[in-house]
């Protein structure tokens, strides 16, 4: 498994890499879902699905609902840099499927800030 915590809200994130298949049923849904990965090369390819209904991709309230299906790839393209590709399908949300490509970098001797958004706090972000 690997686990991948966010420094907004805190958030843990668990990528199931024991050859087991997506469910076909989330057995709960979750912010991040439920993900399984493998390796293919040096790209870990993660699916996911599992969704929240009605969940956001941003700050911007750009919707992600529980139709969707998320797949990553991750790759470093060095020591300290992150590239990955994700590609977004969801039918209720989006017309067709989309990719954009991330670019992480590592900081080094850094510390996670805490970072609190609540539910109610939607109106807060939304056009800001």
């Amino acid at each position: 498994m690997i686990v991948i915590i966010y420094e907004a809200n805190f958030g843990l994130r668990q990528i199931f890499t024991d050859g087991r298949p997506l469910p076909n049923d989330s057995p709960q849904p979750w912010w991040y879902g439920y993900s399984v990965g493998k390796w293919e090369g040096d790209t870990l390819v993660v699916e996911t699905t599992g969704f929240i209904e009605d969940g956001w991709l941003d700050i911007n309230g750009n919707p992600l609902t529980e139709a969707a299906k998320v797949t990553e790839r991750f790759r470093r393209t060095n020591y300290g840099n992150l590239e990955i590709d994700v590609t977004v399908d969801d039918t209720k949300a989006y017309t067709r499927p989309w990719t954009v490509k991330v670019k992480q970098s590592l900081m080094l001797d850094t510390e996670l800030i805490e970072f609190i958004c609540l539910d109610r706090d939607a109106q807060h972000y939304i056009g800001k």
